[in-house]
């Protein structure tokens, strides 16, 4: 099979150095909301390490849309880190970009200053908290700090912004009918769920200009055994998104708050989950009622290419970025030889900063990740980490939890 991997990449007006992106991946790692030593390490190494372009994940674009104490939110103060990091980056020959989202009804009083608001009132299990549905008056602002967060992520010198549709945040919960149960003209068909999303795109695609390139994370499945977005809903979804002029769709699935396992695949280890939790409350209720919350949902290479297939052949003209369970070069190079024009990555890169320059010294490197999902568990607490890289010995309940997950994903 040919290599493709180090062809370049053509997203909109930017054009990357070869075939792979760093996904927005929450790296947890900006405390107070800003950027961190810690954060420009990491992005640096990734870029360092060879990969076409590095995304800084799950930046809010207003306080109420903040989900965690460690997140980005955009604003003028954090303008001259970010810009320290994108310096960074492009010194290692990378492109940067930045993910631009607002977490809806997934936040807590505590992190967002306010009642979490959503498409509508309801009762967030997650959190715990209850909802406000938002009026339709406060719709406008807020799709107009989407556009000022583009704008403040260009002064920061970002070559790229990534606007999260997916994953059961704010957009995706207006898209969703599984959410959205509004009756006014933001809710019921598809057309009125599609209008917040609409109206947020107008506004990064004004304030992105003809140099930024502009791509959207979107489902093209919820994971859901009840109703929710249909894949066909999630065609015209992407449709939409190009006429709107975006450059690129990251082709994704799962929902937070309902599907987790979804999104990441495998299975989520409490046992690590609930070492770092500081909220006695949360621990117990999490390894009482986790595996029923957060069910496993298998692993395998490329789990989201059947779908993804299936929107390269209804999307002819569009400019596909594949995400989801790619691991070693032999599937990144089946993937793009598909036609899709980039793929994503984050546990491959989290194991192994440097994986695309191994791939270069060997096409067929498959990167050590053992899929055990120490690095998710660990993320809601503390920073994103791989247990193969801490300094710090790990408890024996941790180790044989770990030992017993890459185990069983092994004989699968």
């Amino acid at each position: 099979m040919q290599n493709k991997i180090f062809e370049e990449a053509h997203i909109g007006p930017l054009t990357l150095r070869n075939r792979t992106i760093r996904s927005a991946a929450f790296e947890s790692m900006c405390p107070g909301h800003e950027p961190s030593q810690q954060l420009y390490d990491y992005h640096t190494s990734v870029a360092r390490g060879g990969v076409g372009m590095t995304t800084v994940a799950y930046a809010a674009v207003t306080e109420s849309g903040l989900s965690f104490d460690r997140q980005l939110r955009m604003c003028p103060e954090i303008v001259p880190g970010l810009r320290h990091l994108t310096d960074g980056v492009h010194a290692e020959g990378a492109a940067a970009s930045i993910q631009l989202g607002h977490c809806g009804n997934m936040s807590h009083r505590d992190i967002c200053g306010c009642i979490p608001v959503g498409a509508c009132n309801g009762f967030n299990l997650y959190s715990p908290t209850i909802v406000r549905g938002l009026r339709r008056d406060e719709l406008k602002p807020l799709a107009q700090a989407f556009g000022a967060s583009v704008r403040l992520a260009r002064e920061a010198g970002f070559d790229c912004v990534e606007i999260h549709c997916g994953h059961g945040y704010l957009i995706d919960q207006f898209l969703n009918p599984y959410f959205n149960h509004r009756r006014d003209e933001f809710g019921g068909s598809l057309e009125n769920r599609m209008r917040l999303m609409t109206m947020c795109m107008e506004e990064v695609m004004e304030a992105a200009g003809s140099d930024m390139a502009v791509v959207c994370k979107m489902n093209m499945r919820d994971g859901l055994k009840h109703p929710g977005t249909t894949i066909e809903e999630s065609i015209e979804i992407a449709r939409r998104l190009q006429s709107l002029g975006v450059h690129g769709l990251v082709l994704s699935g799962g929902l937070v708050s309902a599907s987790p396992m979804y999104v990441m695949r495998g299975e989520m280890p409490l046992q690590t989950m609930t070492h770092y939790m500081d909220k006695w409350w949360l621990k117990y209720g999490v390894r009482a009622c986790g595996r029923m919350m957060v069910p496993t949902v298998p692993y395998e290479e490329a789990y989201f290419l059947a779908d993804a297939l299936r929107f390269r052949r209804e999307l002819p003209d569009a400019t596909l970025i594949y995400v989801g369970g790619l691991v070693a070069g032999d599937k990144i190079n089946e993937v793009l030889s598909h036609g899709f024009e980039a793929v994503q990555m984050a546990r491959s890169l989290l194991n192994e900063p440097d994986f695309v320059n191994r791939l270069r010294d060997d096409a067929h490197h498959r990167c050590g990740c053992g899929h055990s999902n120490y690095c998710i568990g660990r993320m809601y607490t503390l920073e994103m980490a791989c247990h193969h890289h801490l300094t710090e010995p790990l408890p024996q309940k941790l180790v044989k939890e770990i030992e017993r997950i890459e185990r069983e994903q092994s004989t699968l």
